[in-house]
């Protein structure tokens, strides 16, 4: 006799939830945080920043009189209309990006490094000498890095008078830093006006205050072909900032320098060498600035002159502060800074407004985002 076959019946499903829960992204609450964050966002700020010093610089046009649209055709002219134009805003941008680096690596260690314009003087000052030392058939294998480190070094060393006063000394180097600028740009008007040290022979009356002309060896090498004047300070500034980048955020020494730079004491309890970081950070910030000196010298006309570094020292501090520490915002920046730069002489030619619309405009953008980090870093809700 067979045993009787059992089935068994599956387990009935609960019944259905008569108020199922909300999904996240339809949570009022939640909702309305992210509307409200969203104009906090870094991007944002930035686009409205961009935003409001556009409209300040149309209504400068305006003001000059020029039509916008024509101004518009030779700022774009001035940047991208030639190859030319593009080969001099690399240019500008790479010796932007050097210094901007450097601060970024003296930032890094807690410190805020304003004498890129003193640093670049020595720099150049110190690359003049040496290729004007250097024999007119030196093979330019020798003769450029030569130049390029010599301009470090320069840089270097003349930071090194801020680093040492503030490790020693306890000086802040913001103000150490800002009184050397005066005394690097000094520094050359002296060089260029005395026979004794590089001017140039006075052959006659219109012989300008500079140094003689670098030898042919000791000048950085064209890149871009016949037409265009970039030379190998842009792949020597891409360089520069992609190891820095490697260097602060993948290295142990990159960790060590963001620790000085959050707790000097905490480190210094753990046994870092807070002075030796602090001083090397602030040295390498002066030794790029120096190369940026360099390669400045060692790009036509290839002379030291007054005035050679056009101010690049003090834009190169904007970049690095609206880069904020980070690498890439450092070469996002200075390529803007260096295409507007350009930009900016065509302006002038082309359609009659000053030049200085640009600087306003690259100053209002620099206001607009500074003015903005409170508003981004503040909670909702925070009375700060």
């Amino acid at each position: 006799m067979s045993a009787p076959v059992t089935t068994t019946q599956p387990p009935s499903p609960p019944p259905p939830d008569p108020h199922p829960p909300r999904p996240a992204a339809l949570d009022p609450t939640r909702l309305r945080l992210a509307l409200r964050a969203a104009p906090r966002h870094p991007l944002a700020v930035a686009g409205l920043a961009a935003l409001f010093a556009l409209g300040v610089g149309m209504l400068l046009v305006l003001a000059a009189g020029a039509e916008l649209a024509t101004a518009w055709q030779a700022l774009d002219e001035g940047m991208f209309g030639s190859p030319y134009a593009i080969g001099s805003s690399l240019n500008s941008a790479a010796v932007l990006a050097l210094i901007a680096a450097g601060f970024t690596v003296a930032h890094r260690a807690g410190l805020v490094n304003v004498g890129g314009e003193g640093q670049l003087c020595a720099g150049g000052t110190a690359a003049a000498a040496v290729g004007l030392a250097l024999p007119a058939g030196v093979p330019a294998a020798l003769g450029v890095p030569l130049v390029l480190v010599a301009g470090f070094l320069a840089g270097a060393a003349w930071a090194g008078i801020a680093a040492w006063l503030r490790v020693r000394r306890g000086t802040s180097e913001v103000i150490t830093t800002l009184l050397l600028n005066f005394i690097g740009i000094g520094l050359v008007s002296v060089a260029v006006h005395e026979e004794a040290l590089l001017r140039q022979p006075v052959t006659s009356s219109e012989t300008l205050p500079q140094s003689a002309p670098l030898p042919t060896g000791a000048q950085l090498p064209l890149i871009g072909g016949p037409e265009s004047p970039a030379t190998a300070v842009v792949p020597i500034a891409v360089l520069a900032v992609v190891v820095t980048g490697i260097v602060l955020r993948h290295t142990a020494l990159g960790l060590r320098l963001r620790a000085v730079g959050h707790s000097p004491a905490a480190s210094a309890r753990l046994g870092l060498p807070v002075g030796r970081l602090e001083g090397g950070g602030l040295a390498v910030a002066g030794g790029l600035a120096g190369v940026a000196g360099a390669a400045l010298v060692a790009t036509a006309p290839y002379v030291l002159a007054e005035h050679f570094s056009s101010g690049y020292g003090f834009a190169g501090l904007v970049v690095g502060l609206l880069a904020r520490g980070s690498l890439t915002a450092v070469a996002a920046a200075s390529l803007l800074f260096g295409f507007l730069t350009s930009g900016g002489i065509n302006l002038q030619l082309a359609a009659q407004v000053p030049a200085s619309t640009v600087q306003i405009v690259q100053s209002v953008l620099v206001l607009s985002i500074a003015a903005a980090m409170l508003f981004t870093t503040r909670r909702p809700g925070s009375r700060r």
